[in-house]
This record gives structure tokens, C-alpha cells and sequence, in this order.
């Protein structure tokens, strides 16, 4: 962190009901970085985006999202000198409507993407098909984006990766910076250790039903499991919420509890009172790549994971970190095997669990990360500046002596 701070603008319709804008727009104030912001708030009241049906519904969100752009413009324009814009998630239209202003203002936009829509509604949701229009006019879009921004942030190296192979980006056009958990909301549970209680033990899912959760693979583990041993609760609703209660109502699973919602701030009480949790169980590659929310929540409570063995958590965890138990994907049988594996050691487990772990994504290391790459962007876009510049200079001589 040698040198000046760059002053930072904070700008866009970036979605602050999201735990990743939240937590990244702390790292900039903890990073000393965050100066101003300009928001449009387009996105807070719509909490899963998938769900949005019907021509009322998505000509209301649009109005607001492309309305708002006048306002965020004539924002920029006022906000002063600033040497870094940053455009948090969904940034996908944002970049591109800064782009021609930031270059003109010689700004450095920082993109923390986070997710692709591309890959998000083609590859994992299948939501269409990957030679339709649909598909090639998102690939277009986020081709472009990325080249709007002068540095993309990804939530993991494997996730990143992606991006530079789908869109073509050089190495340095990319950065890494972990999801985390906010630690007000999912404090460390100190007031209580996992040793055996003498009942069932009780095994918690919660999130958007997506295909990325995996969500058949826990019900047909839960099919297989004992009541006595077993108890499941399940938290959410999404996506694949009518193939869910399609497969409850043609086998129903007694010792499975079902609840369709619950407030954020309440999702911690619930993480404490269970024995383990889960993450993600999903076979697509998208869910090979990241590492979500849940489980960074789940880790920093302090509470036992079973989550699904890829790419993306293992640039967390490694086989040695207790109270984590990493499992094939779509793979009931491993997941009982897995929580097997937890009735028979959780007396073992340290207390409290996970403190090396959470201290990799704990506030401070975030806002570490993110000032190593507000600085590292920074200097990109001021190197290719002075190339550029030199690249002409001889020219320029040439001509004046010739």
C-alpha cells in the first residue's frame, strides 16, 4: 500500500441490498479510499432477479434502471477529480455508460462483476439456449464491458479464470477479491461448542433455490436418512421452488422441514441453533467456480460446512481444515457419508471453529485486497497512459525535424 490513496467514487445502480455490495463499499471506507458516492437505487426491492415475470414487472425495473443514468452522468460530471470510479454489482450497463466520461476525465474504472450474466442465464440456469439470440447478445455485452473497465474483480481465481477465457482478457485484467460475511450480522458463536446433544442432529440449507444450490441432491439425502439420526431444515424459495415441492409431494419427507422465508438479519439465529450446515451441491461448472455467500456466513458463525469439493473452495480450504467436509457434486450418498463423518468427530472439533479461515476474509483482509487492487488498477491505467504517450513522442520529433 506505498504511495497516495486514490481518491475513489463510488457510482452506479450497484445493489446495495446485496451482502457483496455492502461488504465491498465497507472494504473502500476501511481502505481509506471511498471519498463520494452516486447511487441509483434500481435493485433493493427486487431480491431474486430470476423472479421477475411479465411485462409489468420487468418494464418497471427497466424504466427505473435506464431513467436513472441522466442523474448518475450529471453526477459523475460534478463529482470532481477523483482518480478511480468504482461500479459495483450489477455493473454490466454502468461501465459502459461511464466509459466514454471516465476516459475523457482520464478515470480508472474499477468493475467488481462478481457474477456473469452470460453464464448465469445460459450455462448454469439454462434459462436459454447457448446459440440463441439471447445468449450471443449477453456474451456481446459482457465482451464489451469488460473492455469498458480497466480491472474486473471476480470472487475467485477459478472464477476469474473464466472470465479471461470466455471474454478473452489479458492476465492482468483481472483481480480477486473473497465474497466474505459481514461481521455484525454473522458474529462468531462463542456461547456454545458443537458437542453431541443425545438427539438427532439437525442439518440446516438456506438460500434462492437455484439450480447452483443443488437442491435435489439434499432432499434425496434426506430420503435415505434416519429421523432418529437426521433432522433437515430447509430455508428458501427461487427458482426451482415448484420442482421442489413437486418432488415433497410425490415423496414426502417427514423429518424435513421446509420454511419459505426468512429475514436476513435472522438467518444467523437460525445458522447457530443447527448442528451442521450446508453450502452447495450443484454439478455445473458455475458452481465449480465459486465460493457463495452462504458459506463464507456459515465459516465466520463458527459452525460445521458440508459443501461441494471444486475449484473455487479450495483457494479457502484444504484438507485440513476441521469442521469443513468437502463432497462430490450432485452426490446424495456423500453428503450422508459426510455428516457421518461430523457425528463421529464433533466432539473433536475445536472451539471456536473456522478462526484461521475467517480471518483470510475478515474486514480487514478484505479492505487489503481491495486497496492492492484500486492501486494496481491504477497504476495499469497510468502505465498505458505513458506508453501510449511515448509511442508518439519519436513520431512527433520526426516530423518536426524532417
Amino acid at each position: 500500500m506505498n504511495g497516495p490513496t486514490p481518491s475513489t467514487l463510488a457510482w452506479g445502480t450497484y445493489d446495495e441490498s446485496k451482502p457483496r455490495t455492502r461488504l465491498m463499499l465497507g472494504a473502500l471506507r476501511d481502505a481509506g479510499l471511498l471519498q463520494a458516492t452516486r447511487h441509483a437505487d434500481v435493485w433493493s426491492a427486487v431480491v431474486d432477479k430470476s423472479q421477475l415475470r411479465g411485462p409489468r414487472a420487468l418494464v418497471g425495473v427497466g424504466w427505473r434502471w435506464l431513467s436513472s443514468y441522466a442523474r448518475l452522468l450529471a453526477g459523475l460530471a460534478r463529482s470532481g477529480a477523483h482518480d478511480v470510479v468504482f461500479v459495483g454489482y450489477l455493473g454490466q450497463l454502468d461501465v459502459l455508460v461511464a466509459w466514454p466520461l471516465c476516459r475523457l476525465r482520464h478515470q480508472t474504472i474499477v468493475w467488481d462483476a462478481f457474477i456473469s450474466l452470460y453464464d448465469t442465464v445460459v450455462d448454469d440456469r439454462k434459462m436459454v439456449g447457448q446459440h440463441s439470440p439471447l445468449a450471443r447478445l449477453l456474451w456481446a455485452w459482457e465482451w464489451l464491458a469488460c473492455r469498458a473497465a480497466d480491472v474486473v474483480i471476480l470472487d475467485t481465481e477459478a472464477h476469474a479464470a473464466y472470465f479471461r477465457s470466455t471474454f478473452h482478457l489479458a492476465d492482468d485484467k483481472t483481480a480477486v477479491v473473497f465474497v466474505g460475511a459481514e461481521p455484525d450480522a454473522f458474529a462468531a458463536n462463542v456461547d456454545a461448542d458443537v458437542a453431541a446433544n443425545g438427539g438427532p442432529i439437525t442439518v440446516l440449507f438456506y438460500g434462492q433455490f437455484i439450480p447452483l444450490h443443488g437442491i435435489g441432491t439434499i432432499i434425496e439425502a434426506a430420503r435415505c436418512s434416519e429421523a432418529t439420526e437426521v433432522r433437515w431444515v430447509l430455508i428458501g424459495t427461487g427458482q426451482e421452488t415448484a420442482r421442489v415441492q413437486q418432488m415433497l409431494d410425490e415423496r414426502p419427507v417427514p423429518h424435513l422441514t421446509w420454511i419459505p422465508w426468512v429475514d436476513y438479519e435472522a438467518l444467523r439465529a437460525h445458522i447457530a441453533a443447527a448442528d451442521v450446515c450446508l453450502g452447495i451441491f450443484g454439478a455445473s461448472d458455475k458452481a465449480g467456480r465459486v465460493i457463495p455467500n452462504k458459506v463464507f456466513q456459515i465459516l465466520s458463525v463458527g459452525k460445521p460446512l458440508i459443501t461441494r469439493d471444486s475449484d473455487g473452495i479450495r483457494e479457502l480450504v484444504d484438507d485440513d481444515a476441521p469442521g469443513v467436509y468437502l463432497v462430490p457434486p450432485a452426490d446424495p450418498e456423500a453428503l450422508l457419508g459426510a455428516i457421518a463423518r461430523f457425528r463421529n468427530e464433533r466432539t473433536r472439533l475445536p472451539h471456536p471453529l473456522h478462526q484461521p479461515l475467517v480471518e483470510r476474509f475478515s474486514p480487514a483482509a478484505l479492505a487489503r485486497a481491495l486497496r492492492d487492487v484500486v492501486d494496481g488498477a491504477k497504476a495499469r491505467t497510468h502505465s498505458t497512459k505513458t506508453t501510449s504517450t511515448t509511442s508518439t513522442t519519436p513520431t512527433t520529433k520526426k516530423r518536426q525535424t524532417s
